[in-house]
């Protein structure tokens, strides 16, 4: 058992520390926020998550997992080996990432440490982060105590994260010290993946590059959807048959609104800044993005289509909100610009999503929020779906058609079969599913 202490217990900072408490670590959780680790103290997860909550319960009753805002307490009181530093690094002003709170972490472990510690950087951090935070704890400590620092990239999912975690493809880690790089591996045998050792920079870098072409991918199917439409083409089965190719894979080949979320879009722009101002020429990275954010307007362009372009007095619904299912999270959430586009246009939007109501009321202005489902189509002039929730794909089609002022659905996830809903009366817009998305033609 090893002592561990997590700064930061967001998304990334939560699920690290609740996964090593399970893994039989002693996790200490530390935060700024008086008001989360409260929450935390009583049982309340800062974030959506399926299990988290029974997982962490688990270990705090377990004595494994405690929560603090003092940095004395969660390092020198704790006895910590390993510290992992989770803050969040928003996008800044050009894209790049604001390491302030990288900055605050690492002045703040300097301070108080009273004895040898490996320094994790577990958040997404530029290439280069590495060096700079071991100059930081450098010149802030009071007296010179041996540190190393190690880089350690999070490969979490949103939606599947714990499983991720405890199942992960491989573990990065890079560092200048070798033995502190073997510390860490140590920590991450139980994991049974494969582990990759190299240098500070490279370890960032792969980070960056991995989430960089996962988005490529992303954005690729989506191009090539929208290929599919102008050619009566089906991109469904397009990415079916292109994934069976063992040099391609079938994962990320799902056509719709676009990625979102904390990572994609904030990593994409500032791997793009970096390369920027290297002198380099992201071509491939700027037309992912732009790819991306043109691919939310396709479904404002499809209902304008056939509701008009002036949709003063008609009301749309948004199927879901939150970016992807699974999750809470409404970071870069494509709905949140398509609810802009709709409203600018003149519609009354409504919107409803199985957890991200809270967060989506907060950042969707004068959106109308209904209680489920059904209460979100009823009266609706269109209703574009935009979270793949497992339970839109139970929808009862015939009560829907029902509840709807006109029955248009304008599917941004393709969780629907074009034949279903044209046997239904619906009439149906699918993302690259050819001309008419394989539904009547008929427009109200």
């Amino acid at each position: 058992m090893k002592n561990i202490t997590v700064v930061g217990v967001g998304y990334v900072g939560i699920i690290t520390g609740t996964c090593f408490a399970d893994l039989g670590n002693n996790v200490c959780g530390l935060d700024s926020s008086e008001e989360k680790i409260a929450s935390l103290k009583a049982g309340v997860m800062p974030i959506y998550q399926q299990g988290l909550k029974e997982l962490a319960d688990r270990n705090v009753k377990a004595g494994r997992l405690s929560f603090t805002t003092s940095y004395e307490e969660a390092i020198n009181g704790h006895q910590a080996e390993f510290v992992f530093i989770c803050v969040g690094t928003p996008e800044g002003v050009d894209g790049e990432a604001d390491l302030k709170y990288v900055r605050a972490a690492a002045q703040s472990i300097a301070e108080v440490m009273d004895h040898p510690l490996v320094i994790i950087n577990k958040s997404t951090v530029p290439v280069g982060t590495g060096d700079w935070v071991a100059d930081i704890v450098r010149e802030a400590q009071p007296e010179l105590i041996p540190f190393s620092v190690v880089s350690c990239p999070e490969f979490l999912r949103e939606g599947s994260a714990i499983s991720d975690f405890m199942n992960p493809d491989r573990t990065i880690l890079g560092s200048r010290d070798p033995e502190a790089a073997e510390k860490v591996a140590q920590l991450h045998l139980p994991l049974r993946a494969p582990i990759v050792v190299t240098n500070l920079r490279t370890a960032e870098m792969i980070k960056y590059a991995s989430n960089a072409f996962l988005a490529t991918k992303i954005s690729f199917i989506n191009e090539i959807a929208n290929i599919c439409e102008a050619l009566d083409a089906d991109v469904q089965e397009v990415a079916a048959g292109m994934g069976l190719d063992g040099r391609i894979g079938s994962a990320m080949l799902n056509a719709g609104i676009g990625y979102g979320g904390s990572c994609f879009p904030k990593d994409v722009k500032a791997l793009a800044y970096m390369a920027n101002v290297k002198g380099s020429h992201p071509q491939l990275l700027q037309a992912v993005m732009d790819i991306n954010e043109f691919q939310r307007k396709t479904v404002v362009l499809k209902t304008r289509a056939i509701l008009g372009e002036d949709l003063t007095g008609r009301t749309v619904g948004l199927l879901g909100l939150a970016f992807k299912a699974g999750t809470d999270d409404m970071r870069e959430a494509p709905s949140v610009d398509i609810a802009q586009m709709l409203q600018a246009a003149g519609a009354t939007v409504k919107g409803y999503d199985p957890v991200a109501m809270e967060w989506a009321a907060r950042v969707i202005p004068n959106i109308q929020l209904a209680d489920d489902a059904y209460d979100l189509v009823a009266g609706c002039d269109a209703v574009i779906v935009c979270t793949e929730w497992n339970e839109f794909k139970q929808l009862n089609l015939e009560r829907a058609k029902e509840l709807m002022k006109q029955p248009v659905i304008v599917d941004g996830r393709n969780i629907y079969d074009p034949g279903a809903m044209k046997k239904a009366g619906l009439i149906y817009r699918g993302v690259g599913r050819g001309h008419d998305g394989g539904a009547s033609q008929t427009t109200p």
